[in-house]
C-alpha cells in the first residue's frame, strides 16, 4: 500500500514563507501526477497546485506567483514553496496522488490517495 507523508507544516507570519514536503513511501513519480490540496476550518478541500508526471505545473487563482510545486525524483520527495503568505492560507495542507490510466510497471493503487496532512497556520 503507497503512503504519502507530508510534514513541514507550522505557524508562520503573514508575509513569510513556508515549504511543505510529502514523500511517497514508494516512488511513483514516473507513473502519478501528484498535487497540492487544502482544507480551510468550515471550508471543502480546494486544489492548490499541480504536477503533471511530464513535470508541468498548475496553480489556483489564488496562490499563483506566491506558491510553487516542485518534485526531486533522487530525493523522492514533492514540495510546495510557500511565499508571501496571507492569513487566509492558513488551512490543513495535504498531498495527493492520481493513478495513471495506465502503469507503467505493476500497478500500484487505483484511484487517487490522501497524504494525512500537515498543518500551516499564518498569523497576521
Amino acid at each position: 500500500q503507497v503512503q504519502l507523508v507530508e510534514s513541514g507544516g507550522g505557524s508562520v507570519q503573514a508575509g513569510g514563507a513556508l515549504k511543505v514536503s510529502c514523500v511517497p513511501s514508494v516512488y511513483i513519480f514516473d507513473n502519478c501526477g501528484m498535487a497540492w490540496y487544502r482544507q480551510a476550518p468550515g471550508k471543502e478541500r480546494e486544489l492548490v497546485s499541480t504536477i503533471s508526471r511530464y513535470g508541468d505545473t498548475t496553480y489556483a487563482e489564488s496562490v499563483k506567483g506566491r506558491f510553487t510545486i516542485s518534485r526531486d525524483r533522487f530525493k523522492n520527495t514533492l514540495w510546495l514553496q510557500m511565499s508571501s503568505l496571507k492569513t487566509e492560507d492558513t488551512a490543513v495542507y495535504y498531498c495527493a496522488a492520481d493513478a495513471p490510466p495506465v502503469w507503467n510497471g505493476t500497478p500500484l493503487f487505483a484511484g487517487r490517495i490522501w497524504g494525512q496532512g500537515t498543518q500551516v497556520t499564518v498569523s497576521s
